[in-house]
Parts: C-alpha cells; structure tokens; sequence
C-alpha cells in the first residue's frame, strides 16, 4: 500500500485485548469459580495448572512460582553454591539475569553472545570458566534456543550446572546431533520462565515457573518456593514466599491450551516481515539457528551501528503510527549497579553493538498481514531515504 495511507487500524507491540477478546467467558468463568471457591493460595487450580504445563512440555516437573526473577533466585538456591561462587551469565541480556545470583551473594561473569542469534557464545563460556565456577545461565533470547548442546556437554564435562532462563522461549524446541528433541527449559538442571502479561503464555500479573526432570530437585524447589517448608510449620530450608496466585492459574489454564496456535501465528507474522525485509540495506534479520524453533516472543531486528541510525528509524516508524521498543538499550556491565563486577567498556564487542542496533518492531498473535506490510513498508521507505 502507499505509505501515504494511514496505518491500517492501530498496531500495537502487544494486543492483548484482542488475543483475549474470544476468551473473555471462559476467563471471566475462572475467574468467578476461584471468587467463589475463595481458596486464592494453593488452590486446586495451582497444581492443575502445571500438571497441564507439564504435559506440554513432555512430563517435566513444573513448580509454579510467583515471578520469573524469583525463579531465576530459586533455580540457583537449589544448587547450593557457596558464597562467592561465579554464575556465568550473557552480556546481553534482561538484569534480572545477573541480580539473581548478585542478590544470593554468588558473582555473575559475563561473557559475550553470538553476533547472529545474540544468545551465549559456548567459545566464550568455554574461555570463562575457572575453578570457582558453580553454574552457567543460558538465555534463549527472543524465542529460540541458544546452543543448548553445547552448553550442555561443557557443562557436564567441567562438572558445572546449567541453568535455562526460558522467559522468553515457552514452546520453543531444540533438535540434537542424536536427533532427539528437547523442550527449552528441560534441559538444564533447572529452567525457568516468567508469566508476565507480555510473555507468549501471559498471566495477569506476575506469576513464574521452575522446570526440572529431577524428582529430588522438584521437591526441594517446591519447599524453597513457600517458606522452605516440607510440610506446615517445619522447615527444612530457607527460602522464600514465592507462590502463583490460585486466580494467576486459573486464567493461564484458559490460555494454555490456545499456546500452540498463537506461537504458530507468531511464526507466521516473522515469515511475513521476513519475506518484506528480505532485500533491505542496512537492516539484518532474526537470525535463526537451524536446530532450534522459534517461538517469536520478539522480532528484532539490528540496522547499521551508525550513530543515531537507530534512533532515527524508531522515531520515523513512531511517527507513521508504528510503536516499536530497544530490548536492550544499555548493556548489563555498564548499569550502575553492576560497576562493583569491574567491567569496561569494550569487554563485550558484540553486546555492546547490540544494544546500539537493536530494535524489535510489533509482533503478536492478532497483527494482520495489512499491518505487517504496513510496518515493513515503512521500515524500507527509512532505509531507501
């Protein structure tokens, strides 16, 4: 269509008012069985929930939790690792990352991320390795999954644990030399996820979840996430008050089942913007890794490290009625609360570049095909000035 055209009805980085417009009775149906059950802790719903999730990701153990950031903190609790210990952890990823392990007392080192995928760089896990290292957290950016078996034979091989921050990446499968087919998340000794409104499988409010194969490691994660009990009144670990609200299920019950469908209409917007941005200058592409799914949390795509370059296509899409967000605009070891780490500038290349082209532009279940060449029209019509 002429960019001179208005933009085909209002888009939006996320619609979740139209992804939940055909569930509304079966939402407000949960909602007013949980009002009227009144048990709002631990209500049936919270184990019918991930006995649900569980199926889905092949039989794994699911722990609810409060949020994904206390997942993270309950992931690496679990491990035990004595004070001090180094959590290896991407340069180029959410804080939340590093201020798990930072608020436990365990040390992140950074290492760098791929310049395609943007996910962990196995060479440099490989390289930051030292006796004091107790775990290494792999993001799966985006929506697919970082080398997760390369990662997994290092870390068996030094003897470290894995741990998977799956916020991003719920549904998401990686395929292994072997052939077989791993879930994201179950694959290290913990995974992890966030329910966040935004996420692929939102909530409405905060919620998380802990994944693991491990029985032993399932029953100790569920004590450390209500209080470190065993059983009411006795504990045996200290841990947190970390628990997903009865109504928090309830209404992720309604939307788990339509997960699938959404994360195909995900893919099929990417596919769209793809076969439109093909041929752009200055603009790379979602890499994708061969291996993996992806599930589309975000689409983000890198233009020109040129000053300004970034800037002014963001501020040439808003201007034409395209909102669009920097994931991430200021890279981890250069937040001020991370300066004690002593890290500088330059440290970590490819992060860095990143997070001065980085720009995810809308992508949801409901973003039509109009709107997807509406926005990649623009997006073309600024590389072409």
């Amino acid at each position: 269509m002429p960019l001179s055209s208005p933009s085909p009805l209002p888009i939006q980085m996320l619609d979740l008012v139209a992804q939940h417009a055909p569930l509304q009775a079966a939402l407000e149906a949960a909602t007013h069985h949980t009002l009227a059950e009144a048990a709002f802790i631990q209500g049936p719903a919270v184990a019918e929930f991930a006995q649900e999730l569980s199926a889905y990701l092949g039989g794994t153990h699911v722990i609810p939790c409060a949020n994904g950031t206390d997942a993270l903190q309950l992931a690496l609790m679990s491990l035990r690792l004595p004070p001090g210990a180094e959590v290896i952890v991407p340069a180029f990823t959410y804080v939340a990352t590093l201020e798990a392990a930072a608020v436990l007392g365990l040390r992140p080192v950074l290492v760098d991320v791929l310049p395609d995928t943007f996910t962990l760089d196995p060479a440099a896990v490989e390289a930051a390795l030292t006796p004091a290292t107790g775990a290494i957290v792999v993001v799966h950016l985006f929506g697919q999954c970082a080398d997760l078996e390369a990662l997994r034979d290092l870390a068996d091989r030094r003897g470290v644990a894995l741990i998977e921050d799956n916020a991003q990446a719920l549904g998401a499968q990686f395929t292994a030399s072997s052939g077989a087919t791993w879930w994201a998340g179950t694959v290290g000794e913990v995974g992890t996820t966030s329910f966040f409104p935004s996420k692929n499988l939102g909530g409405f409010g905060d919620g998380g979840a802990l994944f693991t194969t491990d029985a032993q490691r399932a029953a100790t994660l569920r004590q450390l996430a209500n209080h470190g009990q065993s059983r009411k009144y006795h504990h045996d670990h200290i841990g947190l008050n970390s628990r997903l609200d009865t109504l928090q299920a309830a209404l992720l019950r309604v939307k788990l089942p339509h997960l699938p469908r959404w994360t195909a209409a995900r893919q099929q917007v990417a596919a769209h913007y793809d076969a439109a941005l093909a041929t752009t200058p200055g603009v790379q592409l979602p890499a994708r890794d061969a291996r993996s799914t992806h599930v589309f949390h975000q689409y983000t795509i890198a233009v020109a490290d040129v000053p300004g370059s970034r800037e002014a296509l963001q501020q040439y899409l808003a201007a034409r009625g395209v909102p669009s967000v920097v994931y991430y605009p200021l890279p981890v070891h250069a937040q001020a609360a991370y300066a004690y780490l002593g890290y500088r500038a330059g440290q970590f290349p490819v992060a860095e570049r990143l997070c001065r082209t980085v720009l995810s532009l809308p992508i949801h279940p409901t973003l039509t095909s109009e709107q997807v060449a509406y926005v990649a029209g623009v997006v073309k019509e600024w590389a072409h000035l």
